[in-house]
Parts: structure tokens; C-alpha cells; sequence
């Protein structure tokens, strides 16, 4: 994710390149909407929202948080991809607009109606996908295409989302469609940034065995654990469904293993990464076991693996990643970048034992809520002023 050259730009430095406001912006969101989402669980605040609290919490995880830092991460990748140049100033501020504009469509919809709502929220995406397409078709980078299918499969899925909250009063299967979309981007995208920059480090310090190159396993194992998640999605309480998601969680963790992900436990930058996509396995796993024993265990926990383990550890290892190469900072995690990234672990783990163990349902929860604020407003705190202003090199944004 090396920077190309950009337009001569002489506005501000936040809106310079994509990953900077959208992972600002999508940090402090994450953080403070947790703020708003325990007081609705216990019913001391009421939203002005049409959806129910645990929708409203779902849908800004998925449709709200995972899109701007997606769109922060492509918006910064597709220029080396294409080798065109990146998205800045005015256009940019558009999008951010767009995107802020579906966070208060969202959370004030019993004002406006659900089909404005759906129309603002939905046009975010949308927009995002059109200009990736754009750049793709544009560069002839016709083997990049593929990362639009998760796109437009979030799409559907948030219309979807909005259609059966006021259809059913509760959304269902768009929760598991949105799930499906961000575990396969993560699938797609970390399994070319984890094994690479894994495969970076080592050479550089730990000379020895190195991560496996892509191969035909990693195609196999991608579309077996699709399968499932559209099985799951489909037909969440059926055992060949939950047979599917072992086999998937299997595999999944025979791809990480070729990773060489234990070598690298001297550099937080790195094994963070493979930490957060251990939660792909074991979220595929907790989930198949539930379908398994569902009187022992409920598939919230792999729910939660999966949604604050993988979608909440691998943006946020990407970001402090992204946040540090592109701003010109040395590629180290810091005291700063590793207990942020220590938070989310803890946010996970909680969210998880809060499912799991009936008597410590409500201590799980409040430390989860925690930590996951401390994970996100941290990240906004120490790396937002460096988002804020220009790289340091002369070759400035």
C-alpha cells in the first residue's frame, strides 16, 4: 500500500488521501456509538431511531463503522492497484458527507421515515462501489474487480436490513448477509496483506521458514468457508449448516497456520494481524458448535468472534498500520498501538464470556463496551493528530 504519486493538493491535509478521514471519522463513531448502545440495552436512553436497540448496534457495526474504514483501506490501496490517482479534497469531503448523512438518517429515522432513511444510508455505499468500479475499469485492473462482489453484497444486504426492520420489526437475515460480505473481504484482503507482510518482516528479521505463497489451498478454503456463511446465512439452524462451518472453521485455520504467524510475536505490527484473523476460525467454530449443542451454547458467541474479534481486530490492526506507514511514521506499534489493539482483544474476549457464562452476562458486557471505546477513541487520540496534518517526507500528500 505504498502511496503514488498524487495532484498537486494544497487543502487540507485530511481530506489528501482516503484513509484519513474515513479512519478518523469511522474511529470516533465506533467508540462513541458504544457510548449510546449499553443505555438502550437497559432502556435508560431511547434513540429517535425506527430500529430496535440491538438492530441500531448491529447495523452501525456493519453498515456504518466496517463501510468507512473498508472505504479508508480501498480508497488507499486501489490507486496502487490502478496506478491512477487518488480521490481528493471536494470529492472526498462528498463521500465523508454522504457517509455522516447515514449515520444521522439512521439513528434519527422515526423523523424522517424508513425510506428516507434506507435512501441515505444505502446511497453511501452505492457511491463507494460506483468510484471503485470506476478506478478498476478505468486501470484495466480487471483481477481487483473481485473486491466489489463483498460490496454490493453489503448493499443488498443493509437495503435488506432496513426492509425487514419494518417489515418484521426485527432484521434477520441481513445480519448474517452482512457477515457473510465483511468475513469474505476480510478473507480477500487479509489474505493478501497478512501472509505479505508477515513475509516482509521475516526476511528482514527472523530469517527462516516464511509464509506459504498463495496457491489453489487458498482459493479451496475461501470458497468452502463462503459456502457456509451462505448456508449459515440462509439456514442458520441446520446441522449441514453447522457441519459447513466446521469444515470451514477447519481450513480456515490450516490457511492461517501457513502463515508462519508464530514467528513474528516480536512485532506487535505484525502479529496483530494474525490475531484477528484467528477469530475467522474460531467464529466459524464457536457457531458450528452451537448448531451442534444449542442447549450448551448460543451462536452469539461466534456472532461476536466474528464481528468484534475479526471485523473490529483486523480494521483496527490495519489502521494503526495504514495510519503510521502513510503518515510517515516508522512502522512500529508503540506503547500506544499495542494497547489499543490490547483493548479490542479484551473487548472480544469479554463480549464473548459475556455470552458464554450466564453469571457474568452483565460484567461481560460493560468490560467489552470499554474496552472496545478504549480501542477506538485511543486510536482517534493518538493517531488522529498525524491523520490531521501532512506525511512527514518530502513526497507530501
Amino acid at each position: 500500500m505504498a502511496i503514488p504519486r498524487t495532484r498537486p493538493y494544497k487543502g487540507p491535509a485530511l481530506l489528501s488521501y482516503g484513509f484519513r478521514p474515513f479512519f478518523l471519522f469511522g474511529a470516533l463513531y465506533s467508540g462513541l456509538s458504544i457510548l449510546l448502545w449499553l443505555p438502550q440495552l437497559y432502556g435508560q436512553l431511547s434513540l429517535s431511531t425506527l430500529f430496535a436497540p440491538t438492530d441500531w448496534h448491529v447495523h452501525e457495526l456493519y453498515f456504518g463503522f466496517l463501510p468507512a474504514i473498508v472505504t479508508g483501506f480501498l480508497f488507499t490501496a486501489v490507486p496502487n492497484w490502478t496506478g491512477r490517482m487518488p480521490l481528493q479534497g471536494m470529492g472526498l469531503l462528498m463521500l465523508l458527507l454522504i457517509w455522516i448523512a447515514g449515520r444521522v438518517a439512521v439513528t434519527f429515522s422515526s423523523h424522517i421515515g424508513w425510506q428516507a432513511a434506507l435512501g441515505i444510508d444505502a446511497a453511501f455505499l452505492i457511491a463507494v462501489a460506483m468510484t471503485i468500479a470506476r478506478e478498476i475499469i478505468a486501470g484495466s485492473n480487471w483481477r481487483n474487480l473481485k473486491v466489489l462482489l463483498p460490496l454490493l453484497i453489503l448493499t443488498a444486504a443493509n437495503i435488506t436490513f432496513h426492509l425487514e426492520a419494518h417489515n418484521s420489526g426485527v432484521s434477520d437475515i441481513s445480519r448474517r448477509l452482512a457477515a457473510l460480505a465483511a468475513i469474505t473481504l476480510i478473507m480477500l484482503i487479509g489474505g493478501r496483506i497478512v501472509p505479505s507482510f508477515t513475509r516482509n518482516w521475516l526476511v528482514r528479521e527472523n530469517p527462516g521458514r516464511l509464509p506459504a505463497a498463495f496457491s489453489s489451498f487458498d482459493v479451496v478454503s475461501i470458497a468452502i468457508a463462503v459456502v457456509a456463511l451462505a448456508a449459515w446465512a440462509a439456514w442458520p439452524d441446520s446441522v449441514t449448516t453447522s457441519a459447513l462451518m466446521a469444515l470451514a472453521a477447519m481450513v480456515q485455520l490450516l490457511r492461517l497456520a501457513r502463515w508462519a504467524g508464530h514467528r513474528t510475536l516480536r512485532d506487535p505490527l505484525v502479529w496483530m494481524l494474525h490475531a484477528s484473523y484467528l477469530f475467522v476460525p474460531v467464529g466459524f467454530g464457536l457457531i458450528a458448535a452451537s448448531g451442534f449443542w444449542p442447549v450448551w451454547l448460543s451462536p452469539l458467541a461466534g456472532i461476536h468472534a466474528l464481528g468484534a474479534g475479526a471485523v473490529g481486530g483486523m480494521t483496527l490492526a490495519v489502521m494503526i498500520r495504514a495510519s503510521l506507514g502513510h503518515t510517515g511514521q516508522p512502522l512500529r506499534a508503540g506503547l500506544s498501538g499495542t494497547l489499543i489493539f490490547s483493548a479490542l482483544l479484551v473487548a472480544t474476549l469479554a463480549r464473548i464470556v459475556a455470552v458464554v457464562s450466564d453469571a457474568n452476562a452483565d460484567l461481560g458486557l460493560q468490560v467489552a463496551a470499554f474496552a472496545w471505546m478504549v480501542a477506538f477513541i485511543g486510536f482517534a487520540v493518538a493517531f488522529g493528530p498525524a491523520l490531521c496534518r501532512r506525511r512527514k517526507t518530502r513526497a507530501a500528500q
